[in-house]
C-alpha cells in the first residue's frame, strides 16, 4: 500500500510561541478543501486570532521536496500528478526540474514505455524496423546502441531493478 499523500500545515502563531499545533491534509484533494483544513485548524489554535500558517512536513511525494511556503495550487498539482503516475511521475517531475507541466507533456508526447533495460528497448526497434540476417545477429551490441541513444535521444526514469521508463529527448 503506498504512503497516503499529505502535508502538515502548522500554525505559526502557536510554533512561535513554544507550542505544536497543526494538521495532516490529504494533499490529493482539491486546493478548496486543503484551504478549508488550513482555516479549521487555524481557529482552534490555542493563540487567539492564528492567521499564518507554513507547511512543516510532508509524506507520500516520492522524494519531491515540498517547502514551507509552496502554494496549495502547486502542492494539490503535485499531488494529483504522483497519485496518478506514482514514484516515476515523482522522479520525471524532478528530472524536468520541479516543472510539473513539462512531465505531463513528456508523459503524452514523448513517453515509449517501460523496459528493463535500455538495451531491451534498442534491440525491440531495431528488430522491429529492420530484418536482421541470421549471420548477423550476435554481431550487434545492443548495449553500446542503448548507451548512445540515451546520450543523444532518450531520457530514462529508473524506478526499481530493471524497471526503467524511457522518453524521446525533446
Amino acid at each position: 500500500m503506498q504512503n497516503p499523500i499529505r502535508i502538515y500545515v502548522a500554525c505559526l502563531a502557536a510554533y512561535n510561541n513554544g507550542i505544536l499545533h497543526g494538521r495532516w491534509i490529504d494533499a490529493t484533494e482539491d486546493v478548496d478543501h486543503i484551504w478549508k483544513e488550513t482555516k479549521a485548524m487555524l481557529a482552534v489554535s490555542p493563540i487567539e486570532r492564528a492567521e499564518e500558517w507554513a507547511v512543516h512536513d510532508f509524506e507520500g511525494f516520492e522524494g519531491l521536496y515540498i517547502s514551507e511556503y509552496t502554494s496549495f495550487e502547486t502542492i494539490a498539482g503535485l499531488a494529483a500528478f504522483i497519485e496518478e503516475h506514482g514514484e516515476m511521475g515523482a522522479k520525471l517531475i524532478e528530472h524536468m526540474g520541479g516543472d510539473k507541466d513539462s512531465a505531463e507533456t513528456a508523459l503524452q508526447d514523448h513517453y515509449i514505455g517501460q523496459y528493463e533495460s535500455v538495451a531491451d528497448y534498442a534491440q525491440e526497434l531495431t528488430e522491429d524496423m529492420t530484418d536482421i540476417p541470421e549471420s548477423l545477429i550476435y554481431y550487434i551490441d545492443y548495449e553500446k546502441m542503448a548507451r548512445d541513444m540515451t546520450i543523444n535521444d532518450l531520457i530514462v526514469i529508473e524506478t526499481g531493478y530493471r524497471e526503467q521508463h524511457l522518453f524521446w529527448g525533446f
